[in-house]
């Protein structure tokens, strides 16, 4: 291990020993998978075999897994491992809407997986000698005890929050001089209103590396983020189904998210046929693991929509970049037949200073036609002047207008009358279906 990379061999790795090292171990992820309930059904019914897989192309012999697969083998169908002998840890999904997604881990997988976490942490910078804070809910939400493990492989000193408490996670970051802190997009500009609700400059304290993921954000709110803490804030991307954090994140050059390849098979594909995009268009990411024991998981189809980044990262890992997430394909809702993305609209409230952070689209029908209503807080540079505010008001909707091509009505409430929340920021209502 140098001074730039946690693991040099793997992370610069040339393109053909990095296919190599994938066809070796999926195929061994097929030899281990033959043993669960459900893959050796797939196999048998698809003729697949570890020997029927000759190059790493063949991985589209074996059709997706999708969610509904993992709540039809719920909890355990998909499990390849010895449960009692082998099993030492459970996490799952919320299961907010239906059934969990369950995922059981062996000792190698906990051991890989806080090995990748710590490799992300090592590539934003941080280093045995930070003060890592995380304010992930712990239990089975995978981003507590994910970035724990992680952080503690690497050395840092680690002082796991917890969620929320907001007012004590600002006691912790002075008192304990926290230099890295990880905090989902929403609750990282909680937090830096906090700071200024306490009259705490954040500039004052010894944070310097905010590490932000789990739900989607605008580049344009990473950097206000940024300026808000006086901190580098860093994208990463992680999902319960492939382990949690440190799937893919960040390297310093902010310019896309490196996925571990040697652990993970990445596909874009068009989420209506299914077949691959061209390098470079907008898809569906698909994801195979290929360092798991207990659980592999072939092509397992996210509903994240993002592409691959053309072109080599300067900071000389090989390892494929990743955009940041658009949204995800079942995310997506239409309004008079455009298809719109949540991060459409955030893209737009962003730009005016006068607006906060907070903002609500409520989505209803009235006589028959179905309608956008955007809800956003004002913030403290705003103005109470109605004139002021009517045509700020009226050139949000212009701009919104022009970035989602549907009129909608914009609403400025005052700062705070929105819900406020700690976990993950709801940013739909649907009233439709209720009408």
């Amino acid at each position: 291990m140098n001074n730039k990379y946690w693991e040099e061999e793997i992370e610069i790795m040339s393109r053909e020993k990095l296919q190599e090292l994938q066809l070796h171990r999926l195929r061994k992820s097929i030899n281990i998978a033959e043993n669960s309930p459900h893959y050796s059904k797939v196999f048998k019914e698809h003729g697949i075999t570890a020997d029927s897989i000759r190059t790493i192309d063949d991985i589209r012999k074996i059709p997706f897994t999708t969610k509904a697969d993992m709540r039809a083998n719920y909890p355990f169908g998909l499990v390849s491992g010895n449960m009692r002998e082998d099993g030492v840890r459970i996490h799952s999904s919320s299961g907010t809407t239906g059934t969990p997604t369950v995922i059981v881990h062996s000792q190698h997988d906990l051991s890989s997986w806080a090995n990748l976490v710590a490799r992300c942490l090592y590539m934003v910078g941080v280093r045995k000698t930070d003060a890592f804070q995380n304010s992930s809910g712990y239990g089975m939400f995978t981003g507590g005890l994910g970035f724990q493990y992680g952080a503690e492989r690497l050395g840092a000193l680690t002082i796991p929050a917890g969620a929320g408490n907001s007012k004590r996670q600002l006691k912790f970051i002075t008192d304990f001089e926290t230099t890295v802190l990880h905090a989902i997009p929403s609750y990282a500009i909680r937090l830096a209103e906090v700071f200024q609700e306490e009259g705490i400059d954040p500039t004052s304290t010894s944070l310097k590396t905010l590490l932000i993921g789990a739900e989607p954000h605008t580049d344009e709110q990473r950097k206000k983020i940024e300026h808000m803490l006086g901190v580098k804030a860093y994208n990463s991307f992680g999902m319960s189904e492939m382990n949690g954090p440190g799937v893919a994140f960040e390297c310093q050059e902010q310019n896309g998210m490196h996925i571990w390849e040697d652990c993970y098979y990445v596909e874009i594909i068009d989420p209506e046929t299914g077949e691959p995009v061209p390098e470079g268009e907008i898809g569906e990411l698909v994801l195979t693991t290929l360092d798991r024991e207990m659980m592999p998981l072939f092509r397992y189809r996210t509903r994240d929509l993002t592409r691959i980044l053309p072109g080599e990262c300067p900071c000389g890992r090989t390892h494929v970049r990743i955009d940041r997430i658009k949204g995800r394909s079942d995310d997506m809702f239409i309004i008079k037949g455009v298809n719109i993305f949540p991060m459409q609209v955030e893209k737009t409230l962003v730009q005016f200073p006068q607006l906060g952070s907070n903002y609500l689209i409520t989505l209803e029908t009235v006589n028959n036609q179905d309608e956008i209503i955007v809800e956003v807080e004002l913030s403290d540079l705003s103005t109470d002047n109605y004139i002021e505010l009517e045509k700020i008001r009226k050139e949000i909707t212009r701009q919104l207008k022009d970035e989602i091509l549907v009129t909608p009505r914009v609403k400025l409430v005052k700062k705070g009358s929105l819900p406020q929340s700690e976990g993950k920021a709801v940013r739909v209502k649907d009233l439709r279906a209720n009408q």
